[in-house]
């Protein structure tokens, strides 16, 4: 078995990990900082999904141009504009101001995971490129643990300020360990003559409307529970989201080598079905021990399937790595954008227990869809098992 922990991997995932950090500690802060600068639940759903619209329009271009330009550079620039970005933060009110400064974090963003995550599928070796990726996502859950309740701490104890502060401490440490990277090839060049080499991984495209629905659901939590936890008494709304971190963390950890020994589909359903379980949960839940049960369902589902479409997607395409990846994520990024803004719409509307209900149904949909139109009608093919010794 090749190893996966090369000096390349190890550097790439601390940056990532400290790079989403400030991805996390904003994630439950901002709409608290919405809501009390007076924006609307639209307002704050435009102004948290306008984060990976950017993202999104900009991740297919990447993919292509990673065939011709090391990843290393991405990541350096992702890297300087979340620094930046972060003190804009300090002087950018809501509604436009605000808007720019996250749209350009958005860029930021797509820039360095789009990259990170190409430049691992490139060094992972082949029959052990669903427990790499698992092993990386890892980057997402130890910040995802870590960083939430900081960023409820700190606005709590200190000012947003602070906060907005710490958020460019921590990446310019991602920066420091970016350059640190080794200079890489931009693309196996042996491969690229075989591979469709277009903006648009068509092939990927299934997985990736599965993973849309799935963030599509998640950035409507990360845009309203805050709120919703503190209205039912919650001090701390990002011990949720430690909670599913954590989830994430053994999941992965403990389970990463079986996404390589096991068919994806067999994988993926019962993932799905988690989704739908802990959203008819959430939408009866009112008090802390509820919302953590919800957490630890979700968490257990997410654990296994982020990396399993991923590597889905990879293994159902011919096209180059950086445009599998690109479309893969232009289409989670999609998701993370729409759902709060669609769901800011409905909230405005209605209230709390329509909107998860909403969800339920966006989880019930995304099931079907995956059951009938996505996996393959024919049992999979059993794994090498030379790939694995």
């Amino acid at each position: 078995m090749k190893k996966i922990l090369t000096r390349n991997f190890v550097l790439a995932l601390f940056a990532q990990l400290v790079f989403l950090s400030v991805f996390y500690l904003l994630l439950p802060t901002l709409p608290i900082f919405l809501s009390r600068s007076g924006s609307t639940g639209t307002d704050i759903g435009v102004l948290i999904g306008i984060y990976f619209f950017s993202s999104l329009v900009l991740r297919p271009f990447i993919g292509k141009a990673l065939l011709k330009i090391p990843e290393k550079k991405f990541m350096i620039a992702g890297a300087l504009l979340f620094a930046l970005t972060s003190v804009g933060y300090l002087f950018a009110p809501p509604f436009w101001p605000f808007l720019i400064v996250r749209l350009l974090q958005g860029i930021g963003f797509a820039f360095f995971h789009t990259a990170s995550y190409t430049m691992i599928a490139n060094i992972s070796p082949k029959a052990q490129i669903g427990q790499s990726l698992s092993y990386f996502y890892l980057g997402f859950n130890l910040s995802g643990a870590l960083a939430p309740p900081l960023g409820i701490f700190l606005i709590n104890h200190f000012s947003f300020t602070h906060l907005f502060l710490t958020c460019l401490g921590l990446s310019l440490c991602s920066l420091l360990i970016t350059v640190k990277l080794e200079r890489r090839q931009a693309a196996p060049l042996q491969d690229s003559s075989n591979e469709d080499t277009s903006f648009v991984s068509w092939d990927a495209l299934p997985p990736s409307i599965v993973s849309l629905m799935t963030l599509f659901i998640w950035g409507a939590i990360t845009a309203f529970f805050p709120l919703y936890a503190i209205n039912h008494g919650v001090t701390n709304p990002g011990l949720f989201f430690t909670t599913i971190a954590v989830m994430l963390i053994l999941g992965r950890t403990l389970g990463g080598k079986m996404l390589d020994l096991y068919s994806k589909e067999r994988i993926i359903l019962p993932c799905l079905t988690t989704y739908i379980i802990s959203m008819v949960i959430l939408t009866f839940s009112k008090t802390l021990p509820m919302f953590i049960l919800t957490a630890v369902i979700w968490g257990m589902g997410h654990a296994f399937l982020g990396p399993t479409l991923a590597a889905y997607a990879l293994d159902r395409s011919s096209s180059s790595r950086g445009s599998v990846i690109g479309t893969f994520m232009a289409m989670s990024d999609l998701g993370m954008s729409l759902g709060p803004v669609i769901m800011g719409i409905v909230l405005h509307k209605t209230n709390y227990s329509i909107t998860f209900l909403c969800l339920v149904l966006a989880s019930l949909i995304n099931l079907n869809y995956f059951y009938f139109f996505v996996r393959k009608k024919e049992p999979s093919n059993p794994p090498v098992l030379s790939s694995l010794s």
